[in-house]
């Protein structure tokens, strides 16, 4: 059987990550799109910005995105397996956020999700911090509110997709931050099962906990709970640390 090429994909600039690649989360989302179940996506390269990208449907149901003949993610059909996390109040999670590290200590201002460059309706301003506020090292859960606004939405003002893919990214790099020694994390997997989308305006809670690293690699989970407590989203999600020279070189490369 041949595989089935798709619409292609496009990555507007707004949803930028690093300078000139697409946030990790958003653009496996838009791989992920339309596919049932839990989704992992590998990010095989940054995937690039304002191009459009091939996406291939193999036999057996994964897909691929290319830009030209270069693969820039996979994704495939694979379980989300997350520990008990912490479910705090709507109040709670605001507290959180609080407490995040300064800005000028953030590897990626611009960022769509996280950058603290980016406007309130440009990005999605997420920035956790640690629940307990005497967890110094961020060594337990770390959380944020997140309420979705009107262009986050459909016609019937449910979330797109993506955008609680993008919800689940960063905060699982902030949740593994201090391990990595403050250093520069990009994504390299993102696993994500939507239980529900959540609609606009509704009030939600990202809670992200980091787990073992090995290397270079830094795990973590995260859930998107609605603020009465209810499991929306879960992920699972592999962060690779860089040095900035290594980001700018693929960000070039990738613009």
């Amino acid at each position: 059987m041949e595989h089935k090429v798709l619409a292609p994909v496009t990555i507007d600039a707004r949803f930028c990550g690093p300078e000139n690649s697409g946030n990790g989360g958003y653009s496996a989302g838009r791989l992920a799109s339309g596919m049932a179940g839990s989704v992992e996506v590998t990010l095989r390269k940054p995937p690039p910005l304002q191009v459009p990208l091939t996406v291939r449907v193999e036999a057996d149901g994964s897909r691929g995105m290319y830009c030209g003949v270069a693969l820039v993610a996979s994704a495939r059909p694979a379980p989300v397996v997350v520990r008990d996390l912490a479910v705090p109040s709507f109040s709670a999670a605001a507290e959180a956020a609080t407490r995040t590290f300064p800005d000028h200590l953030h590897q990626v201002p611009g960022c769509f999700v996280c950058g603290p460059d980016r406007l309130p309706g440009e990005g999605l301003r997420l920035h956790p911090g640690p629940l307990d506020a005497a967890d110094v090292e961020w060594q337990g859960p770390v959380a944020c509110t997140w309420v979705p606004t009107a262009d986050l939405g459909d016609q019937n003002s449910v979330v797109r997709s993506e955008f609680v893919w993008s919800a689940l990214d960063c905060p699982t790099a902030y949740a593994c931050a201090s391990m990595a020694g403050m250093r520069l994390l990009l994504l390299g997997r993102q696993t994500v099962e939507i239980l529900r989308l959540p609609t606009v305006g509704q009030r939600c809670i990202v809670v992200a906990q980091r787990g073992a690293h090995e290397g270079r690699k830094f795990f973590a989970d995260a859930c998107l709970y609605s603020e009465h407590g209810e499991v929306m989203a879960r992920c699972n999600a592999l962060w690779i640390s860089v040095s900035q020279e290594v980001l700018q070189g693929a960000s070039r490369k990738a613009g």
